[in-house]
C-alpha cells in the first residue's frame, strides 16, 4: 500500500485546523487528531497532576486542602522561575547545569550588600541580579568564542560559582535577613486580598480573549485560518471559571502569595516574548536547525548569548526568593536538589530537550509536579530520598513521552 505524500498529509492537516478553528465540534476533532498524531502539548502533565491528586489525597486526607495547597504554591516560586530559565537554554538545545550555583551566589551577594554593606535594599537586589546576567553574559561569550559545549561550560560554573559562594559569605556562612525587610515580607507572609484575587483573574480571562481576538484578527487580515469568536468564548470562560474555583478555594486558607502571583507574572511574560515577538521565532528557529536559522539571516550568536544572559539572570531572581522564602543565605544555597528540580521541572512539563519544543509554561506545570510529589512524601513521613527516586522516574518517563511523540509526530507530518 503506497503511504500518502507529503502534499496529501499536508492538505489534511490544513484541513483539520480549518474544521477545529469554526465551531466546537471541530475543535474537539482537532484536539483528538493532534493527540493521535502525537502532538500531546500539556496532556500528560495534567494527566499526571491528577493521578499525584489522587493518589496523595486517597493517602492523606490533608493533600488537598486549602493550607497545603498554599504552601505547596509558594515553594513552587523560586525554583519554577530557575525552571523558566532552563525552559529558554533548552529551547535552543542547550543546557545550564550551574543555576543553582548562580541562585545561591546571587542570594549571597544580595545578603552581603544588603545586611554587611548597608545598601538600600533596591540596589541590593539589582547588584545581585546583575551578577547573575553578567555570568550568562560571560557563558555566551565563551560558547560562541571557542565553541566550549555548554555542558562543560556551566559544569564549571557549577563549581566555580559554589566556591565563589562560600568566599563571599565569609566564615559564619550564614547571613540572615531581617525578619521586617520586605524581601522576606514577601516571601512568607504577602498574600492577595481576596477581593483583589478574583479582579486579577476577570481581568486575566478577559486579557485572554482580547489577545486571541487580536490575533484571529491579524491573522485574518493576512488571510491565515483564524479562531471563530465562538471558540475563543468558550476557551475564555472555561478559563475564567477554572481561576475563579481555583482563588476562591486558596482563600479559604491564606490566599494566594504574591510571590506565586509574580513567578505566573514572569511566566506570562517569557511566553508573550517566545510566542509574539521576533526574538520568540528566532529562538525556536535555531533550535530547530542552526544552519537553517543562520542561512534564514538569523544572528545565531546573539540568540545563543541572549537565552544564556535570561536563564543565569532568572536563576539570580529565583536565588533571591528563596532567600526571602528562609530570610537567610547560607552555603546550603541554591545547592542540594536546586539543580535537579529546576531542569527536571522545565522537561516534566513539556520541553523537549532536543531543542526547538516547549513553551514558558513547562516551567510552571513542571515544578507543580515536581513540588506536588515532594509536598505528599512529606505528609506521609516518607524519607527525601524516595523523593529523588520519584522525581528521577518522573524526568525519564517525560523525556520517554517526549521522544515516542517526536517519532510519532514525524511520522503524521508533524515534526
Amino acid at each position: 500500500m503506497n503511504e500518502p505524500s507529503a502534499t496529501t498529509i499536508a492538505r489534511e492537516l490544513e484541513d483539520q485546523t480549518v474544521r477545529e478553528q469554526q465551531d466546537l465540534r471541530g475543535l474537539l476533532a482537532g484536539t483528538w487528531g493532534r493527540i493521535r498524531s502525537g502532538d500531546l502539548g500539556a496532556l500528560p502533565v495534567l494527566a499526571g497532576l491528577l493521578i499525584i491528586a489522587v493518589i496523595f489525597q486517597s493517602l492523606n486526607s490533608n493533600f488537598l486542602s486549602p493550607a497545603n495547597l498554599v504552601n505547596l504554591l509558594l515553594q513552587s516560586a523560586a525554583v519554577g522561575v530557575i525552571a523558566l530559565g532552563i525552559v529558554c537554554v533548552l529551547l535552543v538545545g542547550q543546557i545550564d547545569l550551574s543555576v543553582g550555583s548562580v541562585s545561591g551566589l546571587a542570594a549571597a551577594c544580595f545578603a552581603t550588600l544588603f545586611v554587611k554593606q548597608g545598601w538600600p535594599l533596591v540596589f541590593a537586589v539589582v547588584g545581585a541580579v546583575a551578577v547573575g546576567a553578567a555570568i550568562g553574559w560571560v557563558y555566551g561569550q565563551v560558547f560562541n568564542r571557542f565553541g566550549v559545549p555548554s555542558f562543560v561550560i556551566t559544569l564549571g560554573g557549577l563549581l566555580g560559582f559554589l566556591g565563589l559562594q562560600l568566599f563571599v559569605l565569609g566564615p559564619s556562612g550564614t547571613i540572615n535577613l531581617p525578619y521586617d525587610s520586605w524581601l522576606v515580607q514577601f516571601g512568607q507572609l504577602d498574600f492577595v486580598p481576596a477581593w483583589l484575587s478574583y479582579v486579577l483573574v476577570v481581568a486575566a480571562s478577559g486579557g485572554y480573549f482580547v489577545s486571541q481576538w487580536l490575533l484571529a484578527r491579524e491573522r485574518r487580515r493576512r488571510r491565515l485560518i483564524a479562531k471563530s469568536v465562538q471558540v475563543m468564548t468558550v476557551q475564555a470562560v472555561v478559563l475564567l471559571v477554572a481561576l475563579l474555583f481555583a482563588v476562591w478555594y486558596l482563600n479559604q486558607s491564606r490566599g494566594v502569595g504574591w510571590m506565586f502571583v509574580f513567578f505566573v507574572a514572569l511566566v506570562l511574560v517569557m511566553n508573550y516574548a517566545l510566542t509574539r515577538t521576533s526574538w520568540g521565532r528566532h529562538v525556536f528557529a535555531v533550535g530547530g536547525s542552526v544552519e537553517a536559522a543562520r542561512r534564514a539571516g538569523i544572528n545565531v550568536r546573539r540568540i545563543y548569548t541572549s537565552v544564556f544572559v535570561i536563564c543565569s539572570t532568572l536563576a539570580a531572581v529565583g536565588g533571591l526568593l528563596a532567600a526571602g522564602r528562609i530570610a537567610a543565605a547560607s552555603q546550603s544555597s541554591g545547592t542540594g536538589d536546586v539543580n535537579l528540580n529546576a531542569i527536571a521541572a522545565a522537561v516534566i512539563g513539556g520541553t523537549s530537550l532536543f531543542g526547538g519544543r516547549g513553551s514558558a509554561f513547562s516551567a510552571l506545570l513542571g515544578i507543580l509536579v515536581i513540588q506536588s510529589i515532594s509536598s505528599g512524601l512529606i505528609l506521609l513521613n516518607l524519607s527525601s530520598s524516595l523523593r529523588f527516586m520519584v522525581t528521577g522516574a518522573v524526568l525519564v518517563l517525560a523525556v520517554m513521552v517526549d521522544s515516542l511523540s517526536r517519532r510519532s509526530r514525524t511520522e503524521h507530518g508533524r515534526g
